[in-house]
């Protein structure tokens, strides 16, 4: 089985489809989220969405290869015994990861009680999903302050995650989040979202 990202890689026509298709939620992405999340209700396995695909959701609107999801250890042995083998494979190595086999998308989860960055014990840690999902068309996805708090603490701890510190900047941006917003998080990431939030304020009187 091809993996999604050789597919993308394979074959250039395909990938620029893709991209464009990413936009009009209907790739094989998109489909993959659907698919798994519906997998996760029928179960009954408490999820949120995380990552690229929960920005998009919320309105920051970028190309993103993987879905990534946010559930307990209990649901993660659940999720393994029901959904391996049934449309969904375990690549080597992990015991946190599926690859849809209709697509080739990688799925990613991410457990409740871990650290985001660099793993290492921090003020913020990922979340019971339960406690913080918003419902968007049915799917639960990350809330914004959430979405935040681990996009910053992830930035500020491992300097390989830099990316998620400019994710924050553009939500801040695109959604136009107010100062105020700085209090609705964890202290631990409060003084970065304030100065991320006003690099924001002066790139858009520059532009």
């Amino acid at each position: 089985m091809l993996t999604y990202e050789q597919k993308l890689d394979a074959n250039l026509s395909y990938a620029l489809d893709e991209g464009s298709m990413h936009f009009q939620e209907g790739n094989e992405v998109h489909e993959t989220l659907r698919r798994i999340t519906r997998r996760l209700h029928d179960l009954g396995i408490p999820y949120a969405v995380v990552g690229g695909m929960a920005m998009f959701a919320h309105g920051f609107r970028r190309f993103t290869e993987v879905v990534a999801l946010l559930v307990t250890r209990e649901s993660m042995d659940q999720i393994a015994e029901k959904l391996e083998g049934l449309g969904y494979v375990r690549p080597a190595g992990t015991t946190t990861k599926l690859r849809d086999t209709q697509s080739g998308v990688r799925i990613e989860f991410l457990i409740t009680g871990g650290f985001p960055g660099d793993g290492k014990p921090k003020p913020v840690a990922f979340p019971e999903p339960s406690a913080v999902a918003v419902q968007i068309e049915g799917v639960s996805y990350l809330g914004i302050p959430t979405l935040l708090e681990l996009k910053l603490a992830s930035g500020m701890s491992a300097a390989h995650r830099m990316k998620d510190l400019a994710d924050a900047q553009e939500l801040i941006k695109t959604l136009k989040l107010p100062e105020s917003m700085a209090e609705e998080l964890n202290p631990f990431v409060r003084e970065k979202y304030l100065e991320l939030w006003r690099g924001a304020q002066v790139v858009d009187e520059i532009g």
